[in-house]
């Protein structure tokens, strides 16, 4: 078996906003269906670790939109790991054209030399019982490591840290409920990116477009805890931090927002 994965997608017209191109967390979720897919087809995803208590967990992510799928568009989500370290793992993706005709005439078949985005992210390995890290080269023998592709080249640049200041302001404030959690029990990750995105009106994305999106998750939020938003701007980037309960921090942001008819060019 390969050490890239290649998994096709379509992007679904209900998964897409008003400019009939698909949102950044249908995007986002994608990316992580791919990658659930490629650990369970070489036997150290899921399917493998729930079992023995054990589970990923997402530590930072970070999305470059060069062009957003349209409704109908199919497309390939190509994913691999860059390197394994003992407590984290580098994986990445890249967001292309599809390689062969679709199935359905409905569906609108993309050229293979498109590029739609890239991605980076950094995962650990916890025990589900004692939310402990895990040696993931102690797995098996180090078997991860067989797995690892550093020579194919991810172009974007890795996650930076992002700093922010006292004087973010509250924007907003929300209770969670039962569709914000996962199977592993804590507010999904692509949630955050969700309700993050809602922090600017449907005015602002008639003229603007995300071009990068950094998340940090620092903590476990689960349903019933309140998170609060707190943004500023530094630049021409974006940040918000999430906070718990008012107080503890989980979730870091970065954006990056261009001019709508730029990215689509």
């Amino acid at each position: 078996m390969e050490k890239i994965g290649r998994y096709e997608f379509l992007a679904e017209p209900f998964h897409c906003d008003f400019s009939r191109r698909l949102t950044m967390g249908h995007f986002g979720n994608h990316l992580l269906n791919a990658a659930d897919f490629h650990s369970n087809d070489r036997n150290f995803g899921m399917n493998y670790l729930n079992p023995r208590h054990l589970t990923w967990v997402l530590s930072r992510l970070a999305i470059e939109i060069e062009e957003m799928p349209k409704a109908y568009d199919r497309f390939t989500v190509e994913t691999w790991v860059e390197s394994a370290m003992r407590f984290f793992t580098n994986r990445n993706f890249a967001v292309v054209g599809v390689q062969k005709q679709p199935a359905s005439l409905i569906s609108q078949p993309s050229s293979p030399n498109k590029v739609y985005g890239f991605g980076r992210s950094v995962w650990a390995m916890i025990d589900t019982e004692t939310r402990q890290p895990v040696d993931i080269l102690g797995m098996r023998d180090g078997e991860m490591l067989h797995w690892v592709e550093p020579e194919k080249e991810c172009p974007i640049a890795k996650s930076s840290r992002v700093k922010m200041t006292d004087q973010a302001e509250l924007v907003r404030t929300i209770d969670t409920h039962y569709s914000d959690v996962d199977m592993n029990g804590h507010v999904n990750s692509i949630r955050y990116i969700e309700h993050v995105v809602d922090l600017w009106p449907i005015e602002w994305y008639r003229e603007h477009s995300i071009r990068r999106f950094e998340v940090a998750y620092v903590a476990e939020a689960h349903a019933g805890d309140q998170l609060s938003f707190y943004r500023e701007q530094q630049g021409g980037d974006y940040f918000v931090r999430i906070c718990k309960d008012g107080g503890d921090e989980v979730v870091r942001c970065k954006i990056t927002f261009i001019q709508r008819e730029i990215l689509e060019k």
